[in-house]
C-alpha cells in the first residue's frame, strides 16, 4: 500500500507540474509559444528529477504503467506489483490535473478540446517512449545513481524534439480532463497510445538483445583479475 502511494502521489505531483507550468506558461509568455513551451519543459523536467529522488527508494518512482509493466517483464519487480501499480498511477495522474486547474482557477475536469491527432503524432510518441523505456531499461541496472538526471534530461529533450512528448499512458490520459495548452482531446487518445506501446515493445526486444546480461547490462564480460605480482615476489 505505501508503494502504490507512493506512486500515486509522484504521478499525480508529476502531471500537476506538466499543467500547472502550461497555464503558467502560457499567460505569461503573452502569445510566445516557443517560450511557453520552455517553461514547461524545464519545470516538468526539474520537478520529475526532484520526484524520482525522493520516492524512489519507496516504490522506484516509475511514475509510468510502461515502466511498472516493463520492469515487470524483466523480473525487477512482481507482476502483481506492477498491476497494482496501474491504476495508483492512473488515479494520481487525474488528480493530479485536478489539482493543476483548481490552483491556476481553470474549470477542474473539464474535457480537453486541444488536437493531438495524426500518423505523425503516433511515430512522435513511438519515438519518444522507445527512448524512454530504452534509458530506463538500461541505466537502471549500469548508472542507477545517474538516472534520476538521465530521465529529466530526456524527458525535457523529447518536449522539443518530438511534437508531443507525453511517452506515458498516464500521463496521456490525466491530461484528456484539463481544457488548458496541455490538454489532450479524448478521440486522439487511441493512437497515441498505440505509438507508446509499440515503442515500449521495440525497446525491450531490442534492448534485451543489446544487453542480455541481465547483471550488468552489458556484452562484455569482466576481464579476470591480474594476477597479485607482489605477493607472487
Amino acid at each position: 500500500m505505501r508503494r502504490c502511494v507512493a506512486e500515486a502521489l509522484g504521478t499525480g505531483l508529476l502531471l500537476a507540474a506538466i499543467v500547472g507550468s502550461g497555464i503558467l506558461g502560457a499567460r505569461l509568455s503573452a502569445g510566445n509559444t516557443g517560450v511557453a513551451l520552455l517553461a514547461n519543459a524545464l519545470a516538468t523536467g526539474a520537478v520529475l528529477f526532484a520526484l524520482i529522488e525522493w520516492l524512489a527508494p519507496i516504490s522506484g518512482a516509475h511514475f509510468n504503467p510502461l515502466v511498472s509493466l516493463a520492469m515487470a517483464f524483466r523480473g525487477d519487480i512482481k507482476l502483481g506489483v506492477a498491476a497494482a501499480y496501474v491504476p495508483a498511477q492512473l488515479l494520481g495522474g487525474f488528480a493530479g490535473v485536478g489539482l493543476a486547474d483548481a490552483m491556476f482557477g481553470a474549470p477542474v475536469f473539464a474535457q480537453a478540446t486541444h488536437e493531438s491527432s495524426g500518423s505523425t503524432r503516433t511515430l512522435a510518441e513511438f519515438v519518444a517512449t522507445f527512448g524512454l523505456l530504452g534509458i530506463i531499461w538500461t541505466c537502471s541496472r549500469t548508472r542507477s545513481a545517474a538516472l534520476p538526471a538521465i530521465v529529466a534530461a530526456y524527458v525535457v529533450g523529447i518536449f522539443w524534439f518530438t511534437p508531443t512528448g507525453y511517452a506515458n499512458p498516464a500521463v496521456a490520459l490525466a491530461r484528456t480532463l484539463t481544457d488548458t495548452p496541455t490538454g489532450i482531446r479524448p478521440q486522439d487518445i487511441p493512437a497515441l497510445l498505440l505509438g507508446e506501446a509499440a515503442g515500449t515493445a521495440t525497446a525491450i526486444a531490442l534492448l534485451t538483445w543489446l544487453t542480455p546480461n541481465p547483471h550488468t547490462g552489458s556484452l562484455v564480460r569482466r576481464a579476470p583479475d591480474r594476477p597479485n605480482l607482489k605477493a607472487r615476489a
